[in-house]
């Protein structure tokens, strides 16, 4: 059916007339090509297919390749689209652009394995940071077995339950005063279990391909930094401004909470070789209460957000600070936001995702009284006010439609406008190996309560290949494209009993997960 000329009548005879003549083309009919091409790119992808299912010349418009790529760098990023361009040159051009959109549109598998390594590698760890930056993997920190008798990790078992006590412990998400319950221990001392662990400072880097999302190599080559600064932590937070890494607080195996603030610059010397350059940022007078096991992420190159954590005497907290480095990363400041009702809880050991523009989500984590959280909460810094804004679901209508609940998991944005949740622990301490991915676009437009939407939002995804074990306080990052994922360490199973809290060991294998994906 062509575009222009009267209707048909619906048993298919004349065009309909009606007083005045034939019934006009519409008026896009008679736009050129380019004009209809600048007014497809500001629609939904859907209204788009909408208008190719009118006739035969709107659909060959609207399978424009140039369109789709247009709508893929809308909604996914430039910086998304470039780095997927170019895997997609590198493999001889692929799919159209539409069959691309449509693919991460409706993603339901990851393919991974377990990258081999030759040579010194870092040692198995917990709580630590792992980045991309550059074309370079980079671990900081974190917390592994080791240490003396005054870094002793005590967990009481109490028959069916179990408590972590000390403050100078690694598993931050699991601790009581020992104030609290120095009594019980007294009780049941033949019950205790001492596990030692200690921080570290080192820092490990490996050169995992060009900024396009290539491959890793078949077998990684780790480097070891120079190590000693920033100090030794774990559970501290490191996010990406461009290529810079900006370090902040975190827990060393003292019990010391920790709030100073670093720049991580990259220095590359020859093939394959870097260094990063640290300094302490000046950020003036006022700084965040120190703390760890908070959730921090980067909004638009400009400003990092920090929220909760485990603060002083083992406190969760429940602010909210920003760090304004827009003028550059010479010097920054910070400053408390998001004070207005509602407010998350104070929680620790949850994750906080940037999603484009002034949004960010939070989710997950371990409150003030021990409970393990899956509440979804929407972060707006675009008004005078920034303000929270909880996603409620009925859980007893969103049972198996959601990921349970939740702490020391991973959060980051993949290609899509998704954000991808693995692993973390609840609160009987049992770990997951679960992938989940939480749609952005039907975020923006949740209804509270509504398990349509609540089905929408989440999706579980297949993973085949050599699948990451169950885990928690892992590190992840994802490459530019947001296809290939990056996970490394945290704690998983041992072999004594893996329902059991002494079953616990670190682990320090790195796995690469990609989106399946038919390009």
């Amino acid at each position: 059916m062509g575009c222009g000329g009267g209707q048909e009548a619906a048993g298919g005879g004349e065009p309909m007339m009606d007083d005045a003549g034939p019934a006009s083309p519409p008026p896009i009919a008679q736009l050129g090509f380019d004009q209809v091409l600048s007014v497809l790119r500001l629609l939904p992808a859907e209204a788009v297919l909408s208008f190719a299912a009118t006739c035969r010349v709107f659909r060959a418009w609207a399978y424009s390749d140039a369109l789709w790529e247009a709508l893929c760098r809308r909604d996914w990023g430039a910086r998304a689209t470039a780095a997927l361009a170019e895997r997609r040159r590198e493999r001889g051009g692929g799919a159209p652009w539409r069959r691309v959109y449509a693919e991460v549109a409706k993603l339901g598998a990851l393919s991974a394995r377990r990258v081999p390594v030759k040579g010194a590698s870092p040692r198995p760890r917990a709580s630590h940071s792992l980045n991309l930056v550059a074309g370079w993997l980079v671990v900081f920190g974190g917390g592994c077995e080791g240490g003396d008798a005054h870094h002793l990790h005590i967990l009481v078992n109490m028959g069916q339950a179990r408590a972590s006590i000390v403050a100078d412990t690694l598993h931050l998400e699991n601790e009581f005063l020992f104030s609290r319950l120095k009594g019980v221990m007294l009780r049941i001392c033949s019950n205790l279990v001492l596990v030692d662990s200690r921080h570290l400072d080192d820092t490990w880097v490996a050169y995992a391909g060009n900024v396009a999302g290539n491959r890793l190599p078949s077998i990684l080559n780790w480097q070891q930094l120079a190590s000693g600064t920033p100090s030794g932590r774990f559970s501290h937070s490191c996010t990406l401004i461009g290529d810079t890494l900006v370090l902040f607080g975190g827990i060393n195996d003292r019990g010391q909470r920790l709030n100073d603030t670093w720049i991580g610059q990259i220095v590359s010397e020859e093939t394959r070789r870097m260094r990063i350059l640290w300094r302490l940022l000046e950020v003036g007078p006022l700084a965040p209460p120190p703390r760890g096991a908070h959730a921090a992420c980067c909004v638009d190159d400009k400003f990092i957000i920090i929220h909760g954590g485990i603060g002083l005497y083992g406190s969760r907290l429940g602010d909210t600070w920003l760090l304004d480095l827009s003028n550059g990363l010479g010097s920054g400041s910070w400053h408390q936001i998001g004070n207005s009702w509602p407010l998350p809880p104070p929680r620790s050991g949850h994750s906080l995702t940037w999603i484009g523009g002034t949004h960010m989500v939070l989710f997950g984590g371990r409150g003030s009284e021990f409970e393990v959280l899956n509440d979804v909460w929407l972060f707006d810094i675009g008004d005078h006010y920034p303000k929270w804004k909880e996603l409620k679901c009925n859980l007893s209508s969103a049972l198996g439609e959601m990921p349970f609940p939740r702490v020391g998991h991973s959060a980051i944005l993949i290609m899509g406008g998704k954000v991808l949740v693995y692993g973390g622990e609840d609160s009987q301490r049992r770990r997951k190996d679960d992938f989940w991915i939480l749609d952005i676009p039907t975020l923006l437009q949740h209804e509270s309560g509504s398990k349509k939407m609540t089905k929408r939002m989440w999706k579980r995804l297949r993973i085949d290949g050599q699948c990451p074990n169950y885990r928690s306080f892992h590190g992840a990052c994802v490459d530019a494209s947001g296809c290939c994922v990056y996970i490394l360490g945290g704690m998983v199973d041992g072999l004594v009993h893996p329902a059991e809290a002494l079953g616990l060991r670190f682990d320090g294998q790195l796995y690469q997960v990609e989106l399946v994906l038919h390009l």
